[in-house]
């Protein structure tokens, strides 16, 4: 049960006329693990966690899902198949309620005529499940789920949007630099809460980040993207920061155990 695989992607190739983005990219994301994946600009990392993420589709390869061929010709798709995106731009309406927010495109209807006739919406239910959430993960400096998004931090932005993604991801959580527009504190509650995340619901995350230092202290393993392909993958107990930009320049290989290859003939 533990370390099986939850989602994987074989041989994806992605073009976009002459330029080649995803090279016969491979994948493995097991159960239970943050797994961050790294790459230099241009290096392919983004559509790859798009195509996974239903976001584009790959010219060819296969992408699987608990072992199963999955064919996402939208993020929505994906969405329903239990993998939530919390994007670098989050995608959270400044105007609207956390509790709306939570809830954006899965508004919950009252139950019997009023709903179904009237769609009249679950405004109390879904402001306490909103606030069940949100406590779950410990965001409890959030005081007012009828708080303006547009009023929150940076930071409790952010927790809004890893809430929101952590209340519906069933399978999985893809998270974009979920750091990158934060300070120094508002980034240390973040990655306090994926952790909190993965403790309490078992959930893997792949987390797409540029920031060695976060990458090294939540990653279980890391992916580390290179000229449109899985280069290696690598545990941050036994590599250095430095090794592993070197990698990911191309200033210094990886050893043939942790290699592409390697991880497929184990798999295998």
């Amino acid at each position: 049960e533990q370390h099986r695989p939850i989602l994987q992607a074989r041989n994806l190739f992605k073009r976009y006329g002459r330029v080649v983005a995803l090279a016969g990219a491979n994948f493995d994301l097991l159960s239970g693990e943050i797994l961050a994946v790294i790459g230099d600009n241009g290096a392919g990392k983004s559509t790859l966690i798009n195509a996974l993420a239903g976001a584009i589709t790959a010219n060819s390869g296969e992408i699987l899902l608990d072992g199963k061929p999955v064919h996402f010709r939208s993020p929505i798709q994906a969405r329903e198949a239990g993998i939530e995106t919390v994007y670098q731009n989050l995608a959270l309406s400044p105007a609207l309620t956390i509790g709306d927010n939570m809830f954006l495109g899965r508004e919950r209807r009252k139950p019997g005529i009023m709903g179904t006739l009237f769609r009249a919406l679950d405004r109390k239910g879904m402001a306490l499940e909103a606030r069940r959430q949100l406590t779950t993960l410990g965001l409890t400096t959030i005081q007012n789920i009828e708080q303006r998004v547009e009023t929150l931090s940076g930071g409790q932005r952010q927790g809004v949007a890893v809430a929101r993604s952590c209340a519906f991801g069933t399978k999985l959580i893809f998270l974009d630099e979920p750091t990158a527009a934060l300070g120094v504190k508002e980034s240390r509650k973040v990655l306090d809460l994926i952790q909190t995340v993965r403790k309490q619901r078992n959930l893997p995350i792949v987390l797409i980040s540029h920031n060695m230092p976060h990458v090294f202290e939540i990653a279980d393993r890391i992916h580390i993207h290179r000229l449109g392909k899985r280069l290696c993958v690598i545990k941050p107990t036994e590599f250095s920061m430095s090794d592993a930009v070197a990698m990911m320049t191309g200033a210094m290989k990886p050893p043939p155990e942790l290699s592409d290859e390697a991880l497929l003939r184990a798999v295998a």
